[in-house]
């Protein structure tokens, strides 16, 4: 009845009763678990933002909490790859000193293909052979059921709030990994509800029940086999990645969980860092050189080169080094005998390069043979020097010097003109 005036909380209430006498509110009731040391850990992915070098980065933090003893391990990737899911549980293994019985997971597509009726899942090929080298078991949870690993929902709340809030502020994700590594130590010293022992004491103790590590990692690079195309390029995953072999060549990619390397005939001849982006396309300079020499041309608006440039590897000595060539042989001589100046990093590095051409400049020296005569002379300054012998140790080797007198004797008896039988 609109004119009846009836608190909202009121009816909240009543409906709730009604709700309860027709049975059609129910509360679950969650039952409390002991666990066994070294029988079960539950992992899962979590996000936290970080400032990297001044940057606002969303990171993918990994955690790995033992049932047990409480204690968890965190580490963070730029992003949640299969490669960095397998890379985090290397780590948390070492971290704990052993491998877990049973490790509990969600459904995430790192480690689950197919969910099957029930507990069944369809594991994908790579999480198999990752738990059968360090011989574990999988469980799953049902899905959107994420209470049956609340052990791990309720420990990357914790840690986030207690560890990343302020949002820490690093240099790299490698610092970003040692901050999160020193978090988790120091959370050993927790007390977790009414237990008798620390985190730390119960990791302890747990370690000689956990399984030995394996001798071996596992090799948790991603296999494909592309082809060069025509860009000087192979295509791994959604993007392409330059490599100094010709067109058409078939080489192996490995996926790591950060970069990605390419191998030809059991040698790497590129590593780039991953790109997780489409359809992009990360060159390296060095690897169009050889190419340049011949097409002097497209050396300046060229894409390879762009990329140094945005990346901090393309100083500014480069830039006027390459005019000052360009002024005295002309634009293609000029421009070819700075791409033979590049090919010298190859040997010599290019910081060294770079320190040798800055001071050609401010000898007023623009020559490519003056370039390489500067880094050989550098070169051979900074030989070490020879080590020095004790000469009195080898005094014992001492022998006396050889005479010709007894030679003598044979003169004395015989004419000059007589023949010696």
């Amino acid at each position: 009845m609109p004119e009846v005036q009836v608190a909202e909380s009121t009816i909240r209430r009543h409906v709730r009763e009604r709700k309860i006498a027709l049975a059609l509110l129910h509360r679950e009731t969650f039952i409390p678990q002991s666990y066994v040391w070294g029988g079960e850990a539950q992992v899962d992915w979590y996000e936290a933002y970080a400032d990297i070098c001044g940057e606002r980065e969303l990171a993918y933090v990994f955690c790995m909490r033992s049932m047990a003893s409480g204690g968890a391990f965190h580490c963070t990737f730029p992003h949640a790859s299969q490669q960095a899911f397998l890379e985090a549980h290397e780590r948390a293994f070492l971290y704990f000193g052993g491998v877990f019985a049973v490790l509990r997971y969600d459904n995430l597509k790192s480690a689950v293909k197919k969910i099957l009726r029930g507990h069944q899942r369809e594991e994908t090929t790579r999480f198999m052979a990752f738990r059968s080298h360090w011989g574990f078991q999988s469980e799953f949870c049902t899905p959107a059921e994420g209470h049956e690993k609340g052990g791990v929902e309720g420990e990357g709340g914790y840690f986030r709030r207690n560890h990343m809030v302020p949002v820490p502020q690093v240099g790299s994700w490698e610092a970003l990994n040692l901050f999160l590594l020193e978090a988790s130590r120091h959370d050993e010293q927790r007390l977790i509800g009414e237990r008798a022992q620390t985190v730390g004491a119960g990791m302890n103790l747990e370690r000689e029940h956990l399984q030995a590590l394996a001798e071996e990692g596992f090799d948790l690079a991603a296999i494909h086999f592309p082809h060069v195309n025509a860009s000087g390029c192979v295509k791994v995953l959604t993007n392409f990645y330059s490599v100094p072999l010709p067109v058409g060549v078939e080489v192996q990619a490995k996926v790591h969980s950060s970069y990605v390397e390419i191998w030809h005939q059991g040698e790497c001849v590129a590593r780039h860092e991953r790109c997780f982006n489409r359809q992009q396309k990360v060159l390296n300079l060095e690897h169009y050189l050889e190419a340049l020499t011949k097409k002097p041309g497209a050396f300046a608006g060229s894409t390879p080169l762009e990329q140094w440039r945005a990346q901090g590897r393309w100083p500014a000595s480069f830039d006027r080094f390459g005019e000052m060539l360009k002024q005295r042989r002309g634009q293609q001589p000029g421009t070819r005998a700075m791409i033979e100046v590049l090919l010298l990093g190859r040997q010599h590095g290019y910081p060294r390069l770079q320190a040798v051409i800055e001071k050609a400049l401010d000898m007023s020296c623009f020559d490519v043979e003056a370039v390489r005569l500067l880094l050989d002379a550098e070169r051979n300054r900074k030989r070490e020097p020879c080590e020095t012998v004790e000469v009195g140790a080898l005094r014992m080797y001492d022998r006396p010097q050889p005479t010709t007198t007894n030679y003598d004797q044979l003169l004395g008896n015989h004419s000059v003109s007589e023949v010696i039988p």
